[in-house]
C-alpha cells in the first residue's frame, strides 16, 4: 500500500461534509448507547464499542466526532474506526451532537457538545472502564474541527456542568479539520471558509484553534491531502503548535482533496490512514504492537 505523504511539524486529518456517510438516526447494534446530555426534548448519545476487558480495567478512549458541516451527518461515519480501535484494546466511542439541519443550531453549539461529551466520559470513567487521563478526541472535517475546541478553548462549556471536570482531552486526531476560521491572507481565503464563519454563532475567531492554542495544547495528528481546501487553515494551526512549542505532526496525502480518508473515497487511503492514526495512538503507548488494519478489513470488508 503507498502512502503518499510528508510529515511536518503537526498531523491533520480532514473529512468533508459531502462524504460523511451513515443514516440518522444511526443503528449500532454492536455498541453500548449512553445518553450524555438532554437539551429540552432532544437526547444526545455516545455509541461506545469496548474491547475485551476485565470488569476492574481502565483502558484508554477515543471520542470521535462526525463530518457534515456542523450540519448533517452521523455517528456513523466512523464506527469502522472505532470497531478497530476496539479490537486493538482502546473503548472507541461514536458521538452525536446537534446540528443545523435538524436542530437549527450553530457551531458553538456544536462545540458545547462536543465538549459536554469528553466531559461525561471522563466523569463515568470507571463505568465505561476508561483511564480518564487517557481519553483522545478525533474526528473529520466540522468533527475534526469540533474536537481541536475541546482541547484549546476555554469557553463555551455548559454552564449547568460540573467545571471540576475537564472536558479537554489528552490527545487530538483529526482528518481533514476546518482548524481557522481566520486567514493569514484574506485575499486567498476559499469561499466555503466564508461560508462556514457564518454559521459559528459566534464571531469566527472564537471557534478558530489556530487562533486560541492552548499552552498545554495536548499532542495531535492532523492528516490531510494536499489539495484540500481546509489545508491553509491547518498550515496556520501547525505554525501555532510549534510557536507554542507543543507536539504536533501533520501528515500531507499528496494530490488528495477534502474527505479523502472516507471509505467510500477509496479503500486504500482510508486504510493507510487508519494506520497512521494507529501509529501516533502507539506513539502515545495508548496501543500496543504494530498495525492490524489489514488483517482486520481483510476480504475488503471496511464494516
Amino acid at each position: 500500500m503507498s502512502q503518499p505523504a510528508t510529515l511536518t511539524a503537526c498531523v491533520l486529518l480532514l473529512v468533508q461534509p459531502a462524504f460523511a456517510a451513515g443514516r440518522y438516526p444511526p443503528k449500532l447494534d454492536d455498541a453500548e448507547r449512553h445518553e450524555y446530555k438532554r437539551v429540552d426534548d432532544i437526547s444526545l448519545n455516545l455509541y461506545v464499542f469496548k474491547p475485551e476487558m476485565e470488569s476492574d480495567e481502565s483502558r484508554p478512549a477515543i471520542v470521535f466526532f462526525f463530518g457534515g458541516g456542523w450540519s448533517s451527518g452521523s455517528p456513523e461515519q466512523f464506527a469502522p474506526h472505532c470497531r478497530y480501535l476496539a479490537s486493538r484494546g482502546m473503548v472507541a466511542i461514536a458521538a452525536d451532537y446537534r446540528v443545523a439541519k435538524r436542530h437549527g443550531v450553530k457551531a458553538v453549539d456544536c462545540v458545547r457538545d462536543a465538549k459536554s461529551a469528553i466531559r461525561w466520559v471522563r466523569q463515568h470513567a470507571d463505568e465505561l472502564g476508561i483511564d480518564p487521563d487517557r481519553i483522545v478526541a478525533a474526528g473529520g472535517s466540522a468533527g475534526g474541527h469540533l474536537a481541536a475546541c475541546t482541547a484549546n478553548l476555554k469557553d463555551f462549556d455548559e454552564a449547568k456542568e460540573d467545571a471540576s471536570i475537564s472536558s479537554r482531552p489528552s490527545a487530538l486526531v483529526l482528518f481533514n479539520p476546518v482548524l481557522s476560521f481566520v486567514p493569514d491572507d484574506p485575499a486567498k481565503i476559499d469561499r466555503r471558509i466564508k461560508g462556514f464563519a457564518k454559521r459559528t454563532g459566534v464571531e469566527p475567531k472564537q471557534l478558530s484553534p489556530a487562533h486560541n492554542i492552548a499552552a498545554d495544547a495536548p499532542p495531535t495528528l492532523v492528516l490531510v491531502g494536499t489539495e484540500d481546501y481546509v489545508a491553509d487553515g491547518i498550515k496556520q494551526f501547525a505554525a501555532g503548535m510549534k510557536s507554542a512549542d507543543r507536539p504536533c505532526e501533520v501528515k500531507w496525502y499528496e494530490g488528495r482533496a477534502h474527505g479523502f480518508f472516507n471509505p467510500n473515497r477509496g479503500r486504500e487511503d482510508h486504510l493507510a490512514t487508519m494506520e497512521d492514526m494507529d501509529r501516533f495512538l502507539n506513539s502515545l503507548d495508548y496501543v500496543e504492537g504494530p498495525p492490524t488494519v489489514m488483517e482486520f478489513f481483510k476480504d475488503d470488508n471496511l464494516r
